[in-house]
């Protein structure tokens, strides 16, 4: 059974007079510990698909099922329960609270779950060691880099161990050194640990650390393609293609 399982979901904007269609009758399904990536262009409906999974905004119609819950009905604490234990979400802007260090950013998950101090010592220690980020913990936001803040946040994202991890154009705000660190991260939090990972994103180059691409185009999906045995390479090749078909920019380059 798939661990995600997205079913018929629309999702309408405006009025009667004023009626924006932004998903339009959309169905796929992810399995445990794959890494899929979301790409289309801006307008395409990609960001309001990933913030109806996260549950940030509703469906119009259709069902969302993680497992067997089916996260559209989840109202009150049920819906805050969903997401402080079963999502873990990974924003472009990193969300970070500049009052407090790395450390204590990436605790509170924790602390809001009422783990003991010791547990939570341990597991921030193990996920920094797990992203590289080990020497910013006792630094505040303003003291990092744009990727050790974006590994940061990522840790904060995965400490609870979510069924589901969301990306909303993680690499958008990093320089391309950065991107290509915290992409081979999510490999290996995907390869060793197992992590589900959705990540929606415009760029090529991102997308290819992914397993498997969906394409939307006004808000339906339009195409999909898996890595496979491909290379990085020949899976980035593959997806310039149908960017191209798109209509996007197809200019990235490794």
């Amino acid at each position: 059974m798939a661990l995600l399982s997205i079913q018929q979901i629309e999702k309408y904007y405006g009025n009667r007079s004023s009626l924006t269609k932004a998903i339009d009758d959309i169905s796929f399904s992810v399995e445990k510990s794959e890494f899929v990536a979301i790409m289309g262009a801006s307008g395409s409906g990609k960001t309001t698909l990933l913030n109806c999974i996260s549950t940030i905004d509703s469906v119009t119609a259709g069902h969302i099922f993680l497992n067997e819950t089916d996260i559209t009905r989840l109202k009150g604490k049920q819906l805050n329960a969903f997401r402080r234990d079963k999502l873990g979400f990974i924003f472009q802007d990193f969300n970070l609270l500049d009052t407090l260090t790395a450390y204590e950013n990436i605790a509170l998950a924790l602390s809001i779950q009422k783990k003991s101090a010791s547990e939570i010592d341990s597991s921030v220690r193990v996920v920094a060691q797990q992203l590289g980020i080990t020497e910013v913990l006792r630094k505040y936001p303003y003291q990092m880099s744009g990727g050790q803040k974006q590994r940061v946040a990522s840790a904060r994202a995965i400490i609870t161990k979510p069924e589901l991890i969301l990306a909303d154009e993680p690499t958008g705000a990093l320089d391309s050194r950065s991107a290509k660190m915290l992409l081979e991260r999510f490999n290996y939090l995907n390869q060793t640990i197992e992590a589900t990972i959705i990540m929606v994103t415009h760029d090529s180059f991102t997308a290819s650390y992914a397993g498997r691409v969906l394409f939307i185009k006004d808000g339906k999906i339009f195409h999909e393609i898996r890595k496979g045995n491909d290379s990085r390479k020949e899976f980035f090749d593959k997806i310039i293609d149908v960017v191209t078909l798109l209509g996007g920019d197809a200019g990235d380059t490794l």
